[in-house]
């Protein structure tokens, strides 16, 4: 059989895999080391099993991934995006829509230090939530900025989904976390004027809160102390040069400890519990990102992903419009299937034609960074919207994703500058890189 064939074919049944329940990192291990043994042989297939799994589990590289994952755990059971939440509220409350528009600033804060979409929104639905709600919010505008503000904490540097495309195809993690930064930027503001313009519009929806003296601002300004500290400390270093990404993690968990004791906020219950959920993330991602590479590898040997492009490159058809379908694909499984394994499955697949069509590295990857955001709260699995749901048990998952939808004009819009204008990219990757 043709091996491009035996690519596709095993594309196929890795998909059926996936739909009869299979995890996806064991799915794409199966298929890949299977797909090797049949256009190999069984001697290199089990050659490529044992060097990739032990190349890939001894990287250094990989040691990044529990280290932000830490921080952030450090930071959350340390009490610092409830501070930081009062420090928005007083700035913010007095607006209609403030309470909301809050929500999101504090998503982006806490991102700022964690890196994790659902983790972001699990702690924000415990402290945004109630706020919204015993203010008479509109349940699928709380909710939904809720969910969507989650999804900045794989946007606003640092990221674990930028460090996975950086580990996948071999690019810098620095340079990933640069470029995102004006772009992350860019996507909360396009939050907040939706915020502000369905409030304006139908204010109901967000009613204002009280007003706040000028003191009061600028005493509760102390809030983000460990906030700012952290950042700079962490993006600060990488930017700089002082640290590499591994070194950054390490000392970012150390600052976020150090903060965290010193104030009375962690003890040893707090810590186990970062600990062990650290543990669980950062296996969960690991074992994506190897089988991912295995994979990789696999198709690789088939040549599906340059007989994709060679295909792509004869039709007379726009390389804009090719991107179009790239990121239609990336929306569209990131509906039916966990928005992250859908993004290790197709790099091996979409990153090559990008390469060969000629996209840059840095702007692709940030594109594929802003897409599989979107999937992380589109329906029917978007993982951020059923976390924000487990926590506001009054409210329908059907409402939830009402008021997730508010905000899809944000993401389309924020896509289409990125793609319009790839300056923004690289005027950040340029001034932080």
């Amino acid at each position: 059989m043709d091996p491009a064939m035996v690519g596709l074919l095993g594309i196929l049944i890795m998909v059926a895999f996936m739909f009869i329940g299979m995890p996806i990192s064991f799915a794409m291990m199966l298929v890949g080391f299977g797909g090797i043994v049949i256009i190999l042989g069984p001697g290199a297939g089990y050659h490529l099993l044992a060097a990739n799994l032990w190349e890939n589990f001894a990287d250094y590289g990989l040691s990044v991934i529990p280290l932000f994952v830490l921080m952030g755990e450090f930071a959350y059971r340390s009490g610092v995006t409830e501070r930081m939440y009062k420090t928005a509220y007083t700035w913010c409350g007095r607006l209609r829509g403030g309470l909301a528009a809050t929500t999101i600033l504090s998503c982006a804060g806490f991102g700022a230090i964690c890196g994790s979409n659902s983790a972001t929104a699990a702690t924000m639905s415990t402290i945004a939530i109630p706020e919204m709600k015993s203010r008479k919010y509109d349940p699928a505008l709380y909710t939904g900025c809720v969910a969507v503000g989650g999804t900045l904490g794989v946007v606003i540097p640092p990221s674990v989904v930028l460090i996975v495309i950086a580990i996948q195809t071999r690019q810098s993690v620095v340079d990933l976390f640069a470029a995102a930064l004006f772009p992350g930027i860019l996507l909360v503001g396009l939050m907040l004027a939706t915020i502000f313009a369905l409030c304006w519009w139908k204010p109901s929806l967000g009613p204002p809160g009280e007003r706040a003296s000028w003191a009061t601002k600028m005493k509760s300004l102390t809030g983000l102390v460990e906030v700012v500290i952290i950042f700079l400390l962490v993006i600060g270093g990488l930017f700089a040069g002082v640290f590499t990404p591994t070194e950054a993690g390490a000392a970012g968990s150390a600052i976020a400890l150090v903060l965290g004791l010193v104030q009375g906020h962690l003890g040893p219950r707090q810590i186990i519990a970062a600990i062990e959920e650290t543990i669980r993330i950062s296996a969960m991602v690991m074992l994506l990102v190897v089988a991912a590479v295995l994979f990789g590898r696999f198709l690789a040997i088939t040549r599906l992903p340059i007989e994709l492009a060679t295909w792509i490159s004869s039709l007379s058809i726009s390389t804009v419009w090719v991107l179009v379908g790239i990121l239609v694909i990336y929306t569209l499984g990131g509906m039916f299937m966990d928005a992250l394994g859908f993004l290790v499955v197709s790099i091996p697949v979409f990153f090559p034609l990008a390469q060969q069509l000629g996209f840059p590295p840095v702007w692709f990857s940030i594109l594929l960074m802003f897409i599989t955001t979107v999937g992380a709260v589109s329906p029917p699995v978007g993982v951020c919207a059923y976390i924000v749901s487990s926590f506001e048990k009054d409210v329908e998952i059907q409402t939830v994703f009402r008021g997730v939808a508010y905000f899809f004009p944000a993401y389309i819009v924020c896509l289409a500058l990125l793609i319009a204008y790839p300056v923004i990219i690289s005027a950040s990757l340029a001034i932080f890189g």
